[in-house]
C-alpha cells in the first residue's frame, strides 16, 4: 500500500533518547526519595509515549508516599526539562532518516510525540532535521490522540497514512485514528513488545534504516 502521510514518534524512532528521558525522570523525582523516583521510572517505562505532564501528575497523585514533601508539578517539569535537554542534543539520530526522506518525495511527514512540542521544535532545528517534517512537529501538552485527530480533520494527515512508533500507546493511538502502523524495536523500552507485536500481527523493523519505500510506499 502506498502512503500519502507518515507520522513518526520521536523518542526511540527518530532519536535514541528513551534512556535519556528515563534518567531525566529519575533525576527530577529524586527530591522525593529514591523509592519514589524508582516508582516514577517504572511508571514511565510502562507508559511509553505518554506525555511528561500526565506522568508527573500521576506521580504526585499516586506515587509519592503520603506526607512526603517536594517540588510541585511546575518545578518537576522544569527539573526534567533541564536534565533532558543536553541528552537530546547529543543522542544519536536514526540512520537512514535522510535517505528515507529522499525516497518519499511525495509523502507528507509529521512528528507526533509525547515530548514537549516547543522543546521538540527547538531540538530538531538545532540538529538540522526539522526541514524533513513538512507536515509539522507536534507534541505535548496535546496527546497523540488529539494531535492525530486534529491534523486529520485539518487535512494535514491524508489517508492512507502510516504511524511509525515504538510503544503500545503509539499503536493504540494509530489504530484509533485509522492509520497503518510499523513498530520500531531497536531502541524501544517497551517490555514485552515481542508478544504484543505478534498478538496484533504488526509489521516490525529494527530501525528506520530498514524502513524504505518497499515498506512505506509512496504516493
Amino acid at each position: 500500500m502506498y502512503h500519502r502521510s507518515i507520522v513518526f514518534d520521536c523518542d526511540g524512532v527518530i532519536l535514541d533518547s528513551n534512556r535519556v528521558k528515563t534518567e531525566a525522570f529519575r533525576q527530577a523525582a529524586l527530591p522525593y526519595g529514591s523509592d519514589a523516583a524508582d516508582a516514577l521510572v517504572a511508571y514511565h517505562v510502562a507508559h511509553g509515549g505518554v506525555s511528561r505532564y500526565a506522568k508527573f501528575a500521576h506521580f504526585l497523585d499516586a506515587l509519592v508516599p503520603p506526607g512526603r514533601t517536594g517540588p510541585g508539578l511546575d518545578e518537576l517539569l522544569a527539573r526534567y526539562a533541564g536534565a533532558v535537554r543536553d541528552g537530546l542534543l547529543s543522542c544519536a539520530i536514526a540512520d537512514g532518516l535522510a535517505a528515507l526522506r529522499e525516497a518519499t518525495p511525495g509523502v507528507r511527514w509529521l512528528v507526533a510525540s509525547g515530548g514537549d512540542q516547543a522543546e521538540l521544535r527547538e531540538i530538531f532545528a538545532l540538529r538540522g532535521i526539522d526541514g524533513y517534517f513538512d507536515g509539522g512537529i507536534f507534541g505535548s501538552p496535546d496527546t497523540k490522540d488529539v494531535i492525530l485527530a486534529r491534523e486529520i480533520e485539518a487535512g494535514n494527515i491524508t489517508r492512507p497514512a502510516l504511524f511509525v512508533g515504538d510503544s503500545r500507546y503509539d499503536h493504540e493511538a494509530a489504530s484509533r485514528a485509522g492509520l497503518d502502523f510499523i513498530f520500531i524495536h531497536g531502541w524501544s523500552e517497551f517490555v514485552g513488545w515481542t508478544d504484543y507485536v505478534a498478538h496484533h500481527g504488526l509489521e516490525k523493523v529494527h530501525a528506520l534504516s530498514a524502513l524504505m519505500p518497499g515498506h512505506v510506499g509512496t504516493a
